[in-house]
């Protein structure tokens, strides 16, 4: 066409392999500036796919760590509470103890002690709540954590019911210290003192044998608050190592992915140095190759 400029065949072959230096170089340049040789699938299509299959695997179980730490922190708030708990009944332990050698008086406001730390207990149950999970006020609660991509690889944690409601006042203890009544109600009398006071143990301590059996109960209930608790702390146990795993998994897809991607700087920038040189070179060979018709030019002068 009359608008296209004749060159040479020398000339052609040095704008050539200068147009192929220039395509190096930028491909040598993207791979010093992003730290890849391989950042696109026409770099190398095997290579690019097995590693974002690596790096896809690294993300979905990066994602299952977080739940995996929120789940850690979820038992630890359980775990924490059950301990408050447990120096709870401890002093209504005391209370009791206490209570076989006062007087009627002192029985009296013993057992206003007894229902105010139950109510206490009540309520402490009912705050250990993390991100709307209550491990501890009801048994169909369950922590359910998984740690991977199959449906079977997963913890499942059931919950316990440690308040008892009857109307609209929750009194606080629990099912699982009056094992000698059906009623799980915190009333006193579930607890084997024989009445709902303190002074049911007889102003010239009759039935003060009932604080036996009251103390008997209680130490039950927190014999199996304390083997739940153990049990938690083994769910602890479980989380953290198989956050660890998690931990080093991830890091071990991620590095696996580098390898079939990263770049070797030093080699690169040798290479771009190397093709400077080259365009350099080039540039001087197509001034060579345009001097004959320089020299034409000369004699038309």
């Amino acid at each position: 066409m009359s608008d296209q400029i004749a060159l040479t065949a020398a000339q052609r072959q040095s704008l050539l392999s200068l147009q192929r230096t220039d395509d190096l170089s930028s491909r040598t340049q993207t791979r010093l500036s992003t730290g890849r040789k391989i950042n696109e699938v026409v770099d190398d299509a095997v290579n690019f796919f097995r590693a974002r299959t690596l790096t896809d695997r690294a993300n979905d179980f990066a994602l299952r760590r977080d739940d995996i730490d929120q789940g850690i922190s979820a038992l630890n708030t359980t775990l924490d509470a059950i301990e408050a708990i447990d120096s709870l009944l401890q002093q209504l332990k005391g209370i009791v103890e206490a209570s076989r050698s006062q007087s009627t008086q002192e029985r009296q406001s013993a057992t206003t002690q007894f229902i105010e730390i139950g109510e206490q207990i009540s309520e402490l149950v009912e705050d250990a709540s993390y991100q709307g999970l209550n491990l501890l006020s009801s048994t169909n609660t369950t922590l359910d954590i998984g740690f991977g991509i199959r449906t079977s690889s997963r913890l499942q944690i059931s919950g316990l019911q440690l308040n008892a409601t009857v109307g609209n006042t929750t009194f606080g203890i629990f099912s699982f210290i009056a094992f000698a009544s059906s009623n799980s109600t915190f009333f006193i009398s579930n607890f084997g003192i024989g009445g709902t006071s303190f002074t049911a143990f007889g102003v010239d301590n009759t039935a003060v044998s009932n604080a036996t059996v009251a103390v008997s109960n209680l130490d039950a209930g927190i014999s199996r608050l304390r083997g739940y608790a153990q049990s938690l702390g083994s769910n602890v146990a479980i989380l953290q190592t198989r956050l660890n795993f998690t931990d080093s998994y991830v890091n071990e897809l991620n590095i696996g992915s580098d390898k079939l991607t990263l770049a070797d700087l030093n080699e690169e920038g040798a290479n771009l140095v190397a093709l400077q040189t080259r365009q350099q070179l080039g540039i001087q060979s197509l001034a060579i190759s345009g001097q004959q018709q320089q020299a034409i030019l000369t004699l038309l002068q």
